[in-house]
């Protein structure tokens, strides 16, 4: 590892590795032990909810915050040390942080008099507002934006610098949902574009899944969990994960000689004995039999009581009442919707390969 500053654009390839970061404010860490390693060239979220310490440890690879233990390594380059202008890494945020008395062209250009290498403005800020798809947009005034306009700007202005690793905070916080959904397509594709590492902190899963290839998920200053989409998904570690990552059915559970018990099913497991735990079974994978034709065979099941059915277009939300518990079912909205009705009875089914044990 050195400590010598490259300042030559893409003189990084963008791998970033934190190593035991830890940040506190009046003797609480808000981040606690952060160790992580993103690819070169990787689009990698921080997820978790406010207040969780994703946005610190953002600023504390920008350089605008200094841990108090821990480093921050670009490329086998310890940066801890360098100011944020030293970093080659740029950031976006939720507020845009555009100049209102400059127009497109100027708030683009801006940060370009800060680089440590001459470059060909005008070349340099055509170029970024292309990727943006705002070329025309050179001499429009801030306020003549929409607000998906001006993300855009904030991003050409960022991209401008050619840097190596792109911090995103929350930067589609602001705009409504179809917007945040379009623009979500357009970073993917601009991540790809540019071939940049982008770390990008949210607190919402949707966003996350729909743009990573690796998610963190972060809790209380902690990191729970690394991995892509579908393993956080399917694999979560523990109920902490599950259960802020997509719509979790956990439900208490016993292992004894090779087999689980759960609301009065019996099945398989690999897992070793446990007295008590708890498992985890997503709404799509529980199977509502409305009579004895629809059980399915194999699947360990059990009767049930329907609570409440909410129409969610293409299927329906189904609540119900298992052994004292309450599940949720995702049904398909086909067949099945005359025959489901508040108070029905009808039988669970679920396989046993999709029950997952949490052991956290």
């Amino acid at each position: 590892m050195t400590s010598e500053f490259d300042p030559r654009p893409n003189a990084y390839d963008g791998a970033v590795s934190l190593r035991g970061l830890v940040k506190r404010f009046a003797d609480r860490s808000i981040v606690d032990h952060v160790s992580i390693d993103v690819r070169a060239g990787e689009f990698f979220a921080l997820l978790g909810p406010s207040g969780c310490g994703k946005t610190t440890t953002l600023r504390m690879i920008a350089g605008f915050e200094t841990p108090d233990e821990g480093k921050v390594v670009i490329d086998d380059v310890d940066v801890t040390s360098f100011p944020p202008e030293k970093r080659l890494c740029n950031t976006v945020f939720q507020n845009y942080s555009l100049f209102p008395h400059l127009n497109v062209q100027d708030n683009v250009k801006f940060g370009l008099r800060f680089s440590p290498f001459e470059r060909d403005e005008r070349a340099a800020v055509g170029k970024a507002l292309e990727m943006v798809r705002l070329t025309g947009f050179e001499r429009r005034r801030v306020q003549q934006l929409s607000g998906g306009e001006q993300q855009r700007v904030a991003l050409a202005r960022a991209i401008v610098l050619e840097p190596s690793v792109l911090l995103l905070d929350e930067p589609l916080g602001a705009l409504d949902a179809q917007l945040r959904h379009d623009l979500q397509v357009e970073l993917s594709g601009l991540q790809r574009a540019l071939d940049t590492t982008f770390i990008y902190v949210t607190h919402d899963q949707e966003e996350a899944f729909t743009m990573s290839d690796r998610i963190g998920v972060m809790r209380d200053g902690r990191l729970l969990q690394v991995g892509t989409p579908e393993e956080l998904y399917e694999e979560p570690v523990s109920v902490a994960v599950a259960t802020f990552v997509g719509t979790a059915n956990i439900v208490p559970a016993t292992v004894h000689n090779g087999t689980l018990e759960t609301l009065g099913m019996r099945m398989p497991t690999t897992v070793s004995n446990a007295s008590a735990v708890r498992v985890l079974v997503r709404p799509e994978r529980v199977h509502v039999a409305a009579d004895a034709s629809r059980i399915i065979d194999g699947a360990a099941s059990t009767p049930a009581t329907v609570e409440r059915v909410v129409f969610a277009g293409s299927s329906l939300q189904v609540s119900l009442r298992v052994a004292g518990e309450t599940l949720v079912a995702e049904v398909p909205n086909d067949d099945l919707v005359p025959d489901l009705r508040h108070g029905q009875e009808v039988t669970v089914c679920v396989r046993a390969p999709d029950v997952r044990v949490l052991t956290e």
